[in-house]
């Protein structure tokens, strides 16, 4: 199997070279500590974080003026997170975190905010930054969210109850969306930069969660947590316009991830069926085994043609919605079925966790959920028919 049909999406020379890199840093840096990520449970790998960002791979996708490796074009951010995330899907999805926090900037940030909170982002001592949006009450349909921001002088106070957040506790800066006008719902949600050491901002203890470990997340409390003004990203009441533009990159790249755990299982069992013998052949020879490699394979390349279409939209500035969400819902469900079929193939071993295939399963579940669960991205969909 070619690992990318680039037949279709010829590489540049820098491509080429971050795929290459991240392909190795993958093999050589995730892999061999993945399984130890996994059962820490609840403690960031750092000393993986600072490896990434030494070879430049936490801060690939900055723009190259705020010290950035460049490749701010989606189609290259889905080359090099499918990549990393055949290493390991919670650790792939880790080192690129800033990006998601580096779009919200770039889109509703002013200059100078773009220059204070992203030009810390590359280099070899870069922090960690998180989004703080989902609430307990507040998942998908995020223009319920309770938390308020009230102005007072000089700035804002922000209060309330922040849930399932990503490098929570963790991350140096954070994006947090909070109401300047509770009675507008979405129209009145604003989003608001803050430092880790903001007082009024505490932090719950981690989460002990099914997969993807490396991600640690905590709740974020906010009890009148001081905001200065030039602290507001973008006016107020943006912040959910913003947040939604930024979901279709953010998707499309999820659908890249989603594309290399299910290469990772598909790979993996292949490899196992070509060894496997019983009654008298290897498995892969057996007519039921073989067609359901054929599947995963199969399901794999349709998740990322997908993926790539969507991001190929991006990037020639049309509207990707539908497509950005059909690609995470197929690369989704495609990385549940495959991590699935790996396990399967595998037998009793798949079920054992001396084989990586049951943290794969574990760890695929995720990317059903986040960013939008499947069913939001049915409705997405639904919604340009």
């Amino acid at each position: 199997m070619s690992v990318l049909p680039v037949e279709l999406c010829p590489l540049t020379p820098e491509q080429n070279d971050i795929v290459e890199l991240t392909r190795s840093f993958a093999k050589e840096e995730i892999r061999p500590r993945a399984r130890a990520v996994d059962e820490a449970d609840t403690q960031t790998p750092w000393d993986l974080w600072r490896a990434a960002a030494k070879v430049g791979i936490t801060g690939f996708m900055l723009p190259e003026e705020y010290g950035g490796g460049g490749f701010t074009d989606v189609f290259s951010q889905c080359l090099v997170q499918e990549e990393l995330c055949v290493g390991d899907l919670g650790i792939g999805n880790l080192l690129c975190s800033n990006g998601f926090f580096a779009d919200l900037v770039l889109e509703l940030g002013t200059e100078e905010q773009k220059r204070i909170w992203l030009t810390p982002l590359a280099g070899p001592d870069t922090p960690m930054t998180s989004l703080a949006t989902t609430e307990p009450g507040a998942g998908s349909d995020a223009g319920s969210i309770t938390t308020t921001a009230t102005r007072t002088t000089g700035g804002y106070l922000l209060r309330g109850q922040k849930a399932w957040i990503s490098n929570a506790g963790e991350a140096d800066f954070y994006v947090v969306f909070a109401k300047t006008d509770p009675a507008a719902r979405s129209r009145g949600v604003s989003a608001f930069l803050l430092h880790k050491g903001t007082e009024g901002m505490t932090f719950g203890e981690p989460m002990r969660k099914m997969g993807q470990r490396a991600i640690v997340c905590r709740e974020v409390f906010l009890a009148d947590a001081f905001v200065p003004e030039e602290n507001l990203l973008g006016a107020e009441g943006q912040g959910f316009k913003g947040l939604m533009r930024t979901f279709d990159i953010s998707r499309t790249v999820l659908g890249a991830a989603a594309t290399g755990v299910a290469r990772a299982a598909y790979e993996y069992a292949r490899d196992y069926a070509r060894t496997r013998v019983q009654f008298g052949k290897p498995i892969i020879e057996h007519q039921a085994v073989a067609f359901r490699l054929a599947d995963m394979r199969t399901r794999i390349d349709q998740s990322r043609l997908m993926t790539w279409r969507a991001a190929k939209r991006l990037d020639a500035g049309l509207d990707a919605t539908a497509e950005a969400a059909m690609a995470k819902l197929t690369a989704s469900e495609t990385a549940a079925w495959c991590t699935w079929a790996a396990v399967q193939t595998l037998g009793g071993w798949g079920y054992s966790r001396e084989y990586p295939v049951e943290q794969w399963m574990r760890d695929a579940k995720l990317e059903e959920i986040e960013e939008g669960t499947s069913d939001i991205m049915r409705l997405v969909i639904s919604r340009s028919l």
